[in-house]
C-alpha cells in the first residue's frame, strides 16, 4: 500500500500548491483585468480547488485516524478470515508520518495480545497483520503447540473442531482452541498432523528493547516471528492496532457474510 500513500501525499500537495499559488498571483492579475473581460479560472486551477480539499481530508483521515485493509491470507484465522476488510486505528501507538512511517508523536505502545499492522523487517513494501506475543524483555517459547511467556505456558481450552468456509475451507476439521494469553484470551487454530511444521517452529527468543515478537492465531500456517531471520518487529515498522471487521467478501463463500460485519477483532 506504499505505492497508494504515495500517489495520495503528490496529488495532495500538487493540488495544493497549484490552488495556493494561484491565489497568491494569478488570481489577483485575473482580478485586475477582469474590468471589461470575464476571465475564468483555468480549469487546472478549477480542478484543484475541488480536489484539494477531499484528498487533504482522506489523506489525513488515512495517515491518522483509521485505515482500511483486507485480509489476504488465512494466517490470523478464525479471528480474521481471507476476504474481511478491517479497519485499523492509526494513532494507537503514536502519530506517523505518511510513506516513511516515522512517528512525531508518541501516544501509546502495543499490548499483548494486540492485532497489529506493520511492515516486516524482510518485505518492508508489505503490511502484514499478526498478533503481539511477546513485549520488550519478555523471553517466548513455542513447544509441542504451547506458547510460554516468561517461563510460563499458557492455558488452551478446547471449542470443537473448526468449520471453515470459502477460501478458509482448507482449515476445516483443525483443532479450535481458546489461548488464554494473559490480559487477552483469543482462538487459535492447530492441526495435529501439522507435526513437522510445528517443530520446525519450536524455539525460545529474548524480545529486545524497542521490538516485538508477534505470532498468527493460525498456528500451523502463518510466516511470524518464529521462522524469521530477524524473529522481531521492531517498534519503527508497527502500522496501527487493527480493531474493527467494516465487511467481509469472499465469492467462493458466496459473497458478503453480514454476520461479520461490524464485529470487534479478539
Amino acid at each position: 500500500m506504499v505505492w497508494f500513500e504515495t500517489i495520495l501525499v503528490v496529488l495532495t500537495l500538487l493540488t495544493g500548491l497549484i490552488w495556493l499559488v494561484d491565489r497568491l498571483f494569478f488570481a489577483k492579475v485575473r482580478k485586475v483585468r477582469a474590468g471589461l473581460l470575464d476571465e475564468r479560472e483555468p480549469i487546472l486551477v478549477d480542478y484543484s480547488r475541488a480536489f484539494f480539499p477531499v484528498l487533504a481530508v482522506v489523506l489525513c483521515l488515512r495517515s491518522f485516524v483509521a485505515e482500511p485493509f483486507r485480509i489476504p491470507s488465512s494466517s490470523m484465522m478464525p479471528s480474521l478470515l481471507i476476504g474481511d476488510f478491517i479497519l485499523v486505528n492509526k494513532y494507537a501507538y503514536g502519530l506517523r508520518l505518511p510513506i516513511n512511517n516515522k512517528k512525531f508523536l508518541a501516544i501509546g505502545e502495543p499490548k499483548r495480545g494486540d492485532v497489529v499492522v506493520f511492515r516486516p523487517p524482510h518485505h518492508p513494501d508489505q503490511d502484514w497483520i499478526k498478533r503481539v506475543v511477546g513485549l520488550p524483555g519478555d523471553t517466548v517459547a513455542y513447544r509441542a503447540n504451547v506458547v510460554y511467556v516468561n517461563g510460563i505456558p499458557m492455558r488452551y481450552s478446547p471449542l470443537g473442531k473448526y468449520a471453515g468456509k470459502g477460501k478458509g475451507a482448507d482449515m476445516t476439521g483443525a483443532d479450535l482452541l481458546q489461548e488464554q494469553l494473559p490480559g487477552h484470551p483469543h482462538p487459535v487454530l492447530e492441526r495435529e498432523e501439522s507435526a513437522y511444521f510445528i517443530q520446525q517452529g519450536e524455539g525460545e527468543w529474548t524480545v529486545p528493547p524497542g521490538q516485538y515478537f508477534v505470532m498468527g492465531d493460525n498456528r500451523d500456517n502463518s510466516e511470524d516471528s518464529r521462522f524469521w531471520e530477524v524473529h522481531f518487529l521492531p517498534e519503527e515498522n508497527l502500522r496501527g492496532k487493527a480493531f474493527l471487521i467494516w465487511l467481509n467478501w469472499d465469492w467462493s463463500a458466496g459473497g458478503v457474510d453480514f454476520s461479520r460485519i461490524g464485529s470487534s477483532i479478539p
